[in-house]
């Protein structure tokens, strides 16, 4: 299987998992602060991980390694935080569509940072993909409140957390960057979730747990996904987030989709399948098969 199609297939993954923690978080709602929510998510990650880091042994790295991982720890903490916020106070699928604007800047960042190349086929895809979330996000645009804000807001934080990890594939193992992101991220947050800090029930430890369990997971195939593949081709896949998302909202929570999601939900998938059958096309023209 080759790198690029290996990206796609962990970025499916990634999707699947972290559409898992958006129904978890909307289930809770909003009884505990976002900030606490946040932070007993990453203990608990942090927990899972303890085993890593058992196997990883000595946990000392050069100083601009670590700083890599501080610096996404902080970024991605405060993300995280106003992420929880905007998924307590608005639809599933505004959620997911305003957090498309993140592979945007993601993809425009791997290009001007990283130095990947911007193939046509690719810009048209994410393009499209964006396209369709704008396309589900329509009805919405007529009344945008502090949710939709705080989501917009955590979008390029987002975008600059995963090209870190991108640039940290090339330095450390992809369990090493997950373990070191629970870490930094679980410092960040304790501070402000000692601020707001209510004894959680035993039901909320056990969602958050599942939480916790989903996320990590995710952060690895994601990080997976980097490795193995450009950025500028996983991200159009990422965009099949909002298909499962939708279908979350309609069969757990009763959402009832707009047609505008029926047909930005199409684009989505045109998107990804375009993407797909194009690098294995690509791929193949570079290295014929064998007789």
């Amino acid at each position: 299987m080759t790198g690029n199609l290996q990206g796609i297939l962990w970025m499916m993954a990634t999707g699947v998992l972290f559409v898992a923690v958006t129904g978890i978080v909307r289930h809770l709602g909003t009884d505990m602060s976002p900030v606490q929510a946040a932070f007993i998510r990453y203990l608990f990650g942090l927990i899972l991980l303890l085993p890593v880091f058992i196997r990883m042994g000595s946990l000392l790295r050069t100083p601009s390694v670590l700083g890599l991982h501080a610096a996404r720890g902080v970024i991605h903490g405060i993300g995280v935080m106003l992420w929880f916020f905007a998924m307590a106070r608005i639809p599933i699928a505004e959620v997911t569509a305003l957090g498309f604007t993140a592979p945007i800047f993601t993809t425009l960042g791997a290009a001007l940072f990283l130095g990947e190349r911007l193939h046509l086929y690719r810009i048209g895809a994410v393009l499209m993909g964006f396209g369709g979330a704008l396309v589900v996000l329509q009805p919405g645009f007529q009344s945008i409140n502090i949710g939709s804000i705080a989501q917009l807001t955590a979008a390029p934080l987002f975008a600059c957390s995963f090209l870190l990890a991108k640039r940290l594939t090339s330095l450390e193992s992809s369990t090493a960057i997950v373990a070191y992101l629970s870490v930094f991220v679980t410092l960040v947050l304790l501070p402000p979730a000692l601020i707001v800090w209510r004894t959680p029930t035993l039901v909320e430890l056990g969602w958050l747990l599942a939480t916790a369990s989903c996320a990590t997971a995710g952060h690895y195939t994601l990080t997976q996904a980097f490795r193995a593949a450009d950025i500028t081709v996983t991200q159009p896949i990422q965009f099949l987030q909002l298909v499962w998302a939708t279908l979350l909202g309609l069969l757990v929570f009763g959402e009832q989709p707009e047609v505008w999601t029926w047909v930005g939900g199409g684009m989505v998938v045109a998107s990804a399948t375009f993407i797909a059958h194009r690098e294995s096309r690509r791929r193949k023209a570079i290295v014929p098969d064998p007789d």
